[in-house]
């Protein structure tokens, strides 16, 4: 069975700061090693933020977005907001990324680097970001915190053991839509051997959380109240 990459962005968080955007650099990294994924237009937006949007969903209670397996039905329905924002963190250049520190010791560095008020709450965001990505996992598990494109492949492969990947993610239909009655009218449970998914976080450029796990994969056909139509990745 398959190996999966799963970018989840139904926790991405929009946020505009003064950092450069990617270059093609990492889109050409991408069309070399994932040979038989083509690139989901959630991360083209990302890589070209001024160019397209960056699809985002949110919740009054974030835990409410991790459907329950059971919930998984045609014709189940659930309240959610989808939306697509035209600015975003978008993802540096590895070359960029790697110069720039990503340690606890070093936030004043950081927020000197990238012209942060230390007081703002960007900073708290910043703090917050690298604190998760310090924390000691658990017995059996592990994480990365990917802070470019090429270095979230790089981890995926590694930790898959596999070049073969397949790249996932959610994807919206519309620009904007309300906070809405969404109506499950489709259910594809991926035929995924090994999986790792990765959760954007908060900060002044794009970083992703990923880890591998062995949760089932969903693609999930959703019919939005206005006529939104969103087809969500659901882990």
């Amino acid at each position: 069975m398959a190996r999966f990459l799963l970018l989840s962005f139904l926790l991405l968080v929009a946020l505009a700061v003064g950092v450069s955007s990617a270059t093609s650099s990492a889109e050409e990294y991408w069309r070399s090693v994932m040979l038989n994924s083509p690139m989901p237009s959630a991360i083209h937006d990302i890589i070209y933020p001024g160019k397209a949007a960056v699809p985002a969903a949110h919740e009054d209670k974030v835990g409410s977005i991790f459907f329950l397996e059971q919930s998984l039905q045609p014709g189940s329905t659930m309240t959610l907001q989808f939306t697509r924002t035209t600015t975003g963190a978008s993802f540096l250049p590895r070359q960029v990324a790697d110069s720039i520190p990503f340690s606890s010791p070093m936030f004043p560095g950081i927020f000197s680097r990238l012209s942060i008020d230390p007081s703002s709450k960007m900073a708290s965001s910043i703090k917050k970001t690298i604190a998760d990505c310090e924390a000691e996992p658990l017995a059996g598990e592990q994480w990365f915190c990917a802070t470019s494109l090429e270095s979230m492949i790089d981890y995926s492969m590694s930790s898959l053991n596999s070049s073969n990947l397949c790249a996932m993610s959610t994807s919206v239909a519309k620009a904007t839509s309300p906070k809405q009655k969404y109506t499950i009218t489709g259910l594809n449970k991926e035929k995924a051997s090994e999986l790792v998914a990765c959760h954007a976080k908060v900060y002044a450029y794009a970083v992703f959380h990923c880890h591998p796990t062995t949760a089932s994969a969903y693609t999930v056909s959703l019919d939005g109240a206005d006529g939104t139509k969103v087809q969500a990745l659901s882990v």
